[in-house]
C-alpha cells in the first residue's frame, strides 16, 4: 500500500539537437513521433506509462514558455487536462526545475512522492518498468533519494554512469550511490560493462517532496532561495503557471545530480532492465527501429541496396542508397543530414555551427505549430512566401496587422470565417479574398472540421515578426 500520493513531474525543457533535423528548437523531441509506428508523442507515452500507477496524481509538467500550447495540445489529445504545466523563460537545467515542482507539489499534498521522469525516453517493458517504481516507493517513503540505474548492455559512451557500493540484479535490488560518472571515453565503457556496480543513470527520480527539498537546502541554498521567490510571484496566464523573468534568471544553472546527488548521503539506486533508452541520437533511434535482415531500417520513401546497418528516414522525397554501410541519412523538406552512424552524437556539433551562421534550419521547422493550428512553409522568396494553414475547429488567430505585407487566402478545405477592419464575410472551399497591408485582419474557422487554406504573402517584407496584434485569445 503506497502511503504518499505519488506525483509525477515531467521534464520537458530539452532541445533535442541531436536528433537534428527532425527536432529544433521550436520543436524538440520530446514533442514528435520519432517512429512512423509511433501512436504518440514522446511526450505522451512519457505520461500514458505512469497513468496505471496505484495513487497517481495529476502532473506537473515543466516546460519552454515558448512550448507552452504544444505540451498542452498533446496532454489534452490523450484526455489529460488537469495538470498542471510551468514554464521555465529559459532552461537552468534540472536542479531549479525539481525544487520548483516540489515547492508547487506541496502546495496540492502534505509530502507527496515525487517521481521525476524526463519527457523523452522510450521505456519497451511498461509492466517491469512500474515494478521498479514500485520497488523505489518504499524507499522512498524511508527519506532515500532514488535514483534508477539502467543495467547497461553496450560500452555507451553517451551515457552518465552510477557507481554503486553492491552489484546491481534483475530483481530490483538496491545499494547506495558511492559516485557519479560523466560520459566516458570507449576504454572506461567497456570496463565499466564488466562491472555490475556500474550503471547508465537514467535521470529518474523519487523522493518525498520535502526529502528533497531539505536536501537542496543544505547543498544548495541558493536554489532553493531562488526558486521559493520564484513561486511566490508566479504569475496565472491562460491556465499555465508563467515564472517572474527577472527572478528566474537569478538561479544557477545546475544539474539536480550536481547539485545534491553526489553530495547527499541519502543517494540509493535501484536497477532498472526495461529495454530503457532516452532516445537522444539517431543511432539511439536506428537501435529501436524495426530492422530488415540486413540491419537497415527504413521509413518513407527510400530503396537501398547491397547495404547494411543503414538508417534512412524520408519525410517527402524518395531517397535512394547503394554499397552503404553503418550510415545514417534524414531527409525533411528543408535540410538533409548524412551521417556515419558511430558519429551520432557529434550532430549536436552541427547544430552548434549552424547557430553560429545564422541558419533558421538549426532552430524552425518549415512547419510550425501555435496554439489554433499550424502553418507550413511551401516556397519562399525575399518580397514572397506561400503557406499552408490548418485552423483547428473553433479557434481563430489574433486580431492583427501588417506593415509590410498584404495577403491572398485560399480555401481548400473546410469554412473561414474573415474579418477585415469591421467586416465579416465567410468563405468556403475554391473562394478566395485579398487583405490589404495595413489592414486589420482576424481568421477563424467556425466549423467543424479543420480549416485548410493557402495564404500567398507578398511585401517589402515577409518576416514572422511584422505582426501587430490587437487582440488575442491567447495572451501574446
Amino acid at each position: 500500500m503506497i502511503k504518499n500520493k505519488v506525483i509525477p513531474v515531467i521534464l520537458c525543457g530539452g532541445s533535442g539537437t541531436r536528433l537534428w533535423p527532425l527536432s529544433r528548437e521550436t520543436y524538440p523531441k520530446q514533442y514528435l513521433k520519432i517512429n512512423s509506428s509511433d501512436n504518440y508523442t514522446q511526450l505522451q507515452k512519457t505520461q500514458k506509462r505512469i497513468s496505471v500507477f496505484p495513487n497517481i496524481g495529476d502532473s506537473i509538467l515543466v516546460c519552454n514558455e515558448e512550448h507552452r500550447f504544444i505540451a498542452a495540445e498533446q496532454m489534452r489529445e490523450i484526455g489529460i487536462e488537469r495538470n498542471t504545466i510551468l514554464l521555465e523563460p529559459f532552461s537552468r537545467n534540472t536542479a531549479p526545475a525539481i525544487t520548483l515542482a516540489s515547492l508547487i507539489a506541496l502546495e496540492k499534498e502534505e509530502d507527496p512522492i515525487l517521481l521525476i521522469l524526463s519527457s523523452d525516453h522510450e521505456i519497451k517493458n511498461n509492466e517491469k518498468f512500474i515494478e521498479a517504481i514500485k520497488a523505489g516507493i518504499s524507499l522512498a517513503e524511508n527519506n532515500r533519494l532514488v535514483t534508477f540505474g539502467v543495467i547497461p548492455t553496450s560500452p555507451e559512451t553517451g551515457y552518465g554512469y552510477i557507481k554503486s557500493e553492491k552489484e546491481l540484479n534483475d530483481d530490483f535490488n538496491h545499494s547506495n550511490i558511492l559516485n557519479f560518472i560523466e560520459k566516458p571515453t570507449k576504454q572506461k565503457a567497456k570496463e565499466f560493462l564488466e562491472d555490475k556496480r556500474f550503471s547508465w543513470n537514467s535521470g529518474i527520480f523519487l523522493f518525498k517532496a520535502k526529502t528533497i527539498l531539505n536536501q537542496i537546502k543544505e547543498f544548495s541554498p541558493d536554489i532553493l532561495d531562488c526558486c521559493k521567490e520564484a513561486v511566490s510571484k508566479i504569475k496565472i496566464d491562460l491556465g499555465f503557471q508563467r515564472l517572474d523573468e527577472d527572478v528566474f534568471k537569478k538561479c544557477p544553472n545546475t544539474s539536480v545530480d550536481v547539485a545534491v546527488m553526489e553530495k547527499t548521503n541519502l543517494g540509493t539506486v535501484v536497477p532498472l532492465n526495461v529495454g530503457w533508452s532516452d532516445i537522444g541520437s539517431w543511432d539511439a533511434v536506428w537501435e529501436n527501429s524495426k530492422k530488415n535482415k540486413y540491419g537497415n531500417s527504413i521509413e518513407g520513401d527510400a530503396i537501398i541496396k547491397d547495404s547494411h546497418n543503414c538508417f534512412f528516414k524520408s519525410q517527402e522525397r524518395l531517397i535512394a542508397g547503394v554499397g552503404l554501410n553503418n550510415l545514417m541519412v534524414i531527409d525533411t523538406n528543408d535540410a538533409l543530414l548524412i551521417s556515419d552512424k558511430d558519429h551520432a552524437q557529434k550532430v549536436k556539433n552541427i547544430v552548434g555551427e549552424l547557430k553560429e551562421k545564422n541558419f533558421p534550419q538549426s532552430k524552425i521547422h518549415t512547419k510550425v505549430f501555435r496554439p489554433w493550428g499550424n502553418y507550413e512553409t511551401l516556397v519562399k522568396n525575399d518580397r514572397w512566401q506561400v503557406k499552408l494553414i490548418m485552423v483547428k475547429p473553433g479557434e481563430k488567430l489574433s486580431l492583427q496587422m501588417h506593415h509590410h505585407r498584404s495577403e491572398h487566402w485560399v480555401v481548400v478545405s473546410g469554412t473561414a470565417k474573415v474579418q477585415v477592419d469591421e467586416n465579416i464575410l465567410f468563405i468556403g472551399e475554391n473562394e478566395s479574398t485579398y487583405i490589404p497591408l495595413g489592414k486589420k485582419h482576424r481568421l477563424a474557422n467556425p466549423g467543424k472540421i479543420p480549416l485548410l487554406l493557402i495564404e500567398v504573402q507578398s511585401g517589402s517584407y515577409v518576416g514572422e515578426d511584422d505582426i501587430v496584434r490587437f487582440e488575442d485569445k491567447y495572451g501574446r
